[in-house]
């Protein structure tokens, strides 16, 4: 604003002023000068002391002093030169003549109603689309679309690029596109790396339990299976809790964010139509195709959402802009970036945006590595995406996953969260109030005012697919937590009384406990020709109800298959639906998203380091399971509290929030939680005795299985087995080990590697460099650019690559399948098509 020129000449000393001079507020105070100057036709009268000042000229010049919230002092510009070149917005005039300095104003949204629906609906199409060609693949290539377990593995072969795209989805929640420009708003360059690594070493780190999870446990579809395999039904309770508590808080910051960004970008858009259709988004796409369309629609999601930032990174540092000139260039961001001054709170070294030495950025950075674990160790949809893929696969996509996601954050936070500060800069104030920003307003804003109402609709279309892509897989993870581990094992197991070392078809005996007298001799269906007619009588039929099976080894386990398909029907439609009054609920109680993503770690944390064990450690006991969790749990929420307490008015209902957001709070509970669960699972672990022979537990595991379609066929090629097809030919631990030895160690050494240099390296390498020059600036946006290109390139290709191939090769895989069945029976060959089958096929 204009009216900030004549504040800032009020305390200076008449003198010339260089651009490194900070103005000292006291002096400025105590003996202000007499000026009168003339800005935009507007005569401000002269002042000769601060007692003559009228209150608006004082609001004036506490607006220049004191621009932030709260007792800062520190003012808005670094210098008189600063103020006077800058381009100030347009600006009000107040009372006595006097001109004022605009405060931030309340974010007005600039998309219309009927625009934001059609955005709605036409990614209501495009997942629906998306979904049905995932079905027709898996009809006409792999012949499973009717399949439960390809409903929660989308086949359990998935290519490496498709789960690195659909890692990125999934961790592109609306906060790490909304907080991540909001945490780079405040504290600068070092705000958006902290939040891109904080955030990525827990993608990479979680290679390792991946495919540790595929070696060890490969027939599990959830990790929970895993737990109770080796713990028992009280363990597994415990930690079916945790999970739950993980799937609510995460489902809850996406819908926060997603609520709060529609509300504020589409003009009289209520919460409520904006959760309905996330919801009906949600429910359609996973429920014609399970987890198959959702690692289709996250493929689409991802590539879109980092097109976009790739787009927002050139508009602000490389394309002029008409609204805006000076944005577009990294010289002029640099220049407008540089006359600010950081709040004295943040730590900033002399005060500037552009350092990598921020004390909150650390302490945020912090409680961003400490809090993320549990939101990806302990969320049962990072594990099934696991369980799609084979070992090498997932750790391939694992790692170029979490690389690739690191330029999401990265990219979008540069970008907007130093295009904000330009842009305040520019018009002399703050663009937004605290409030806003804290909402995730940040990119919004930036977005509307540099590209119009084209930007606003870019920033709703990111957020929206954000939303979708993570709550479809949240709905997933808690659709397959209630079928598989609730009620497979406790309301209706197929057979109740069945021993772990027993075929869960015939019920004799398997494996290394097998006598060869009674021994099961079963199959998987993919090699029954029984079930294959009743494949195809199903497929061929005339009527609406599908024929019974007449399979007499996997007819029964069939029909069990299909109430389980229904019940995660009504599980997927119940779950997606619930996502309504959540949101309306969350919006009632005002609670922010920046509190949400700080406080998540406070309650699941101390899950995550007996969950990593778990599949890795022997000596691990129940006991210690239990003890780590629970106790971890209870000993952060008490020194989160405590600290909190310790702050102006404690923990009353007025300063609840403000108190228990404190970077202070947040960094204790989120240490005491992942630290304190972790040493008393190990402590609590070596005082007690396992439960069984630490050489058969991984047997134990390896009985988790799905009788109809085996891990051990799965898995057949890389172990060179030649009749995987036998429930009772189940290779060794040791032999499956061996074979992804070096897969195992290969996740090891990339992951903590890259996490080593992501964290500590780099940081520190930067944190000790001065405040960042124009050419050093440079160089960074550059990196930023370079990264978020080869990110694009890499999520579009891929993927799209490596599933084409994959489905060719099904393809001729199946059609030799088919020819072999066929070829005994006079039936019509594969080459005449699956709808020249007669009617009824009987063996």
């Amino acid at each position: 604003m204009r009216g900030l020129v004549f504040a800032c000449l009020l305390v200076s000393t008449g003198s010339a002023v260089d651009n490194k001079t900070l103005i000292n507020p006291l002096s400025a105070v105590t003996t202000p000068p007499a000026l009168s100057a003339a800005h935009n036709g507007m005569t401000v009268p002269a002042v000769a002391s601060m007692t003559t000042l009228s209150p608006a000229q004082k609001a004036l010049l506490d607006t220049c002093l004191k621009p932030f919230s709260g007792t800062n002092t520190t003012c808005f510009y670094r210098s008189q030169k600063c103020a006077n070149s800058s381009r100030r917005l347009p600006y009000a005039t107040g009372p006595d003549n006097a001109t004022v300095v605009d405060t931030a104003a309340a974010f007005a949204p600039s998309t219309e109603l009927w625009a934001g629906l059609l955005v709605f609906l036409g990614i209501l199409v495009g997942a629906i689309s998306l979904a049905q060609v995932f079905m027709l693949i898996r009809k006409r290539v792999y012949k499973d679309k009717d399949s439960i377990a390809s409903a929660f593995d989308g086949g359990g072969s998935i290519s490496g690029g498709l789960t690195a795209s659909t890692i990125v989805a999934q961790w592109t929640w609306a906060a790490t596109l909304l907080q991540s420009s909001n945490v780079a708003s405040k504290y600068g360059v070092s705000g958006a790396f902290w939040y891109a690594s904080g955030a990525t070493i827990q993608i990479l780190l979680f290679a390792m339990l991946a495919s540790q999870l595929r070696v060890r446990a490969p027939g599990a579809k959830t990790f929970l299976r895993v737990i109770h395999a080796r713990f028992g039904p009280k363990t597994h309770i415990v930690y079916v809790v945790f999970a739950f508590a993980t799937n609510l808080i995460v489902t809850a910051m996406l819908m926060t964010g997603g609520a709060a960004v529609a509300n504020a970008l589409i003009k009289n858009c209520p919460v409520v139509l904006a959760s309905v259709m996330v919801a009906a988004i949600v429910a359609c796409h996973t429920l014609i195709g399970g987890m198959g369309a959702l690692f289709y629609v996250s493929y689409c999601c991802s590539a879109i959402i980092l097109v976009v930032i790739l787009y927002f990174l050139t508009q602000v540092f490389y394309v002029g802009s008409l609204t805006h000139p000076g944005m577009g260039s990294m010289e002029s961001v640099y220049n407008a970036i540089s006359c600010l001054n950081t709040p004295d709170k943040y730590g900033n070294k002399d005060h500037s945006y552009n350092t990598f030495f921020s004390q909150s950025g650390l302490i945020f950075g912090i409680i961003n590595i400490v809090g993320n674990f549990g939101t990806v160790f302990v969320d049962q949809s990072y594990w099934q995406i696991a369980i799609a893929s084979k070992p090498r696969q997932v750790v391939y996509g694992y790692l170029l996953g979490g690389l690739v996601w690191f330029a999401v954050p990265f990219g979008m936070a540069t970008s907007m969260g130093l295009g904000y500060q330009a842009m305040s800069s520019q018009a002399g104030r703050p663009l937004l109030t605290d409030d806003d920003a804290g909402r995730g307003l940040v990119p919004a804003i930036v977005a509307q005012e540099l590209l119009g109402t084209q930007g606003a609709f870019l920033v709703l279309v990111v957020v929206i697919l954000a939303v979708v892509s993570t709550a479809s897989a949240e709905v997933m993870a808690v659709t397959s937590i209630i079928v598989h581990d609730l009620y497979q094992i406790y309301f209706k197991p197929f057979r109740r009384d069945n021993d772990t070392n027993c075929c869960v078809l015939c019920g004799k005996a398997r494996g290394r406990m097998a006598n060869p007298v009674d021994k099961c001799e079963c199959i998987s269906k993919t090699k029954c020709k029984d079930c294959y007619y009743d494949d195809v009588t199903r497929t061929q039929r005339k009527h609406t109800v599908p024929p019974d099976f007449k399979c007499a080894i996997h007819g029964d386990y069939r029909r069990y298959m299909e109430v389980m398909d229904r019940l995660k029907n009504w599980c997927l439609i119940l779950c997606s639906f619930a996502l309504i009054p959540l949101t309306i609920l969350l919006d009632v109680l005002s609670i922010q998203l920046g509190w949400l993503y700080g406080s998540m770690g406070v309650v699941v944390g101390s899950a995550v380091i007996p969950i990593s064990l778990s599949v890795c450690w022997t000596r691990l006991t129940a006991e210690g399971m239990i003890a780590g969790a629970v106790g971890g749990c209870v000993a952060a929420l008490a020194t989160w509290l405590g600290l909190a307490a310790r702050n102006p008015n404690g923990l009353s209902a007025s300063t609840f929030y403000q108190n228990t957001g404190e970077d202070f709070a947040m960094l204790g509970g989120n240490l005491v939680a992942i630290l304190g669960g972790g040493l008393i699972c190990v402590i609590v672990s070596y005082m007690t005795e396992p439960q069984m022979d630490i050489h058969e537990i991984w047997s134990f595991t390896y009985d988790i299985d799905n009788p109809l379609y085996p891990w051990a066929e799965m898995y057949q090629t890389e172990l060179g087995l030649t009749d995987g097809n036998k429930l009772d030919n189940r290779p060794t631990f040791q032999s499956v080990y061996s074979t992804f030895k070096t897969t195992s160690w290969l996740a090891i050494i990339v992951s903590v590697s890259l996490s080593i240099i992501m964290v500590i390296l780099w940081p520190a390498g930067m944190i000790g460099g001065n405040v960042f020059s124009l050419s050093t600036f440079t160089n960074w946006i550059n990196l930023v650019t370079a990264w978020t290109t080869l990110a694009v390139v890499f999520i579009i290709l891929a993927p799209a690559v490596e599933e084409v191939r994959a489905a060719y090769g099904a393809y001729r895989t199946m059609k030799m399948y088919v020819d072999d069945m066929a070829s005994g029976q006079q039936l019509p060959t594969a080459d005449v098509g699956m709808e020249k089958f007669p009617d009824v096929v009987t063996p």
